[in-house]
């Protein structure tokens, strides 16, 4: 019981082994994994589409007859006021759980439409992620291309797009030489009380407040850069109808929920969809965060950045174990993979893993860590970067590093390996 609290031993492992960065070639990625794998069959593909959507309805059905169901055992079974009330709200929690993670697998399978990965036929994939994404009010396109953008600059810090480090001078700290255990504990020191709402937001509004803001993202865009402009600097200016397409996507959507909210009440809108999407935006954040920020985890500036190395230095984690294979689509256990090989089936995932660790070995990174646990520790201990370093890690509240590198870490990348 107790292990949920600690790291895993692949982790603890890492910090205790000093990095170089892998000396395996693209093209020995590329060579150990079957051609069969990339090929795509659209009906499968929409046979998952369909077990998402109908997993969805059903336990919306099933949430629809809680209070009746709760209230009978009340007025027609003599079960006390009390105990029928903990059944209610404990099957209103069930229910959002539940719904929440299946709306975060429908995140899932609209970010592989937009891989491009469920369909040879782009109008399928579009047509699917576009109307899923909308569903949950994400804007289809434009994350789509901010999410192209960070594939092909994955762990670099120049030119990444999400969860970019912050730096040592962002944080107005005095140079590593002269600086004093205070001067970290005055940025970075705060109460544990504190530090869970920030967490909490970061979980439940963290997504939103991305797509706003653009918050970790790349700091080379001016303020107020955000997701729903068309003449945002995030696009090329042939992207700027499908962000159009995406606001009003999102419009109608909007429009929808207020005309459904209406006609059934507030209290229906927010138990049956609001909380859910709170729950579902949680998955989504606390995955995306954990693939891509990790004490052991190397970011590379441009000397030293390839794609491969950008690849490999994700994280493959088993969320949720079971579920997060069945409703989330591999999308956190097979991450490597992911990266590597995006345009590959989400159901061929699981098979690229195996054929690639065979060649990566001790460069594969996997953490069986409980989730959350890597959650608060990747949320406390990952504070800040050097300004200077061709391949960093995340410094701690104390200035600290997690791992170091090793002397011959700094071999500058070859051709192959780009």
């Amino acid at each position: 019981m107790f292990s949920i609290f600690k790291d895993g031993p692949e982790y603890i492992k890492r910090t205790q082994t000093p990095f170089k960065p892998t000396q395996v070639t693209l093209a020995e990625v590329h060579s150990v994994v079957p051609k069969h794998l990339h090929e795509k069959n659209t009906f499968k593909a929409l046979c998952y589409v369909a077990r998402d959507i109908t997993c969805a309805v059903i336990v919306y059905k099933l949430g629809w007859m809680i209070d009746s169901f709760a209230s009978s055992l009340v007025t027609n079974y003599n079960v006390p006021p009390l105990a029928g009330s903990a059944v209610k709200w404990s099957l209103w929690a069930l229910y959002w759980h539940w719904q929440g993670v299946i709306l975060a697998g429908w995140w899932c399978m609209a970010h592989e439409a937009g891989h491009g990965s469920l369909s040879s036929y782009s109008w399928i994939n579009h047509f699917i992620g576009y109307t899923m994404h909308t569903f949950i009010l994400v804007p289809y396109y434009a994350w789509r291309s901010t999410h192209h953008a960070h594939h092909k600059a994955t762990m670099s810090i120049e030119r990444d797009e999400n969860f970019v480090p912050r730096t040592r001078s962002d944080y107005g700290l005095p140079p590593e030489s002269t600086a004093r255990m205070s001067d970290y504990h005055e940025i970075f020191e705060e109460t544990p009380i504190y530090t869970l709402g920030r967490m909490i937001f970061m979980q439940l509004l963290g997504w939103q407040y991305y797509l706003l803001t653009n918050v970790m993202g790349s700091p080379m865009y001016p303020p107020g850069t955000n997701h729903f402009q068309p003449s945002s600097p995030l696009f090329k200016p042939h992207e700027r109808n499908g962000i159009i397409a995406s606001n009003i996507g999102l419009s109608v959507m909007s429009t929808i929920l207020y005309l459904w909210t209406k006609e059934v009440g507030l209290g229906n809108f927010l138990k049956l969809y609001f909380v859910p999407y709170l729950l579902a935006n949680h998955w989504i954040v606390m995955l995306t965060y954990l693939h891509h920020s990790d004490p052991t985890i190397a970011h590379y500036r441009n000397k030293q950045w390839s794609f491969l190395r950008g690849a490999v230095s994700t994280v493959d984690r088993p969320l949720l174990g079971w579920a997060g294979r069945f409703f989330l689509h591999n999308v956190s256990h097979d991450h490597v993979a992911h990266h590597l090989f995006s345009s590959i089936p989400f159901y061929n995932q699981p098979y690229v893993t195996e054929a690639i660790k065979k060649v990566l070995k001790d460069d594969h990174n996997y953490d069986s860590t409980n989730t959350f646990r890597a959650l608060y520790r990747t949320f406390t201990q990952c504070c800040f970067i050097e300004d200077d370093g061709d391949i960093v890690f995340y410094k701690n509240k104390h200035g600290q590093v997690a791992r170091v590198l090793a002397p011959e870490a700094l071999k500058n990348p070859t051709k192959k390996d780009l």
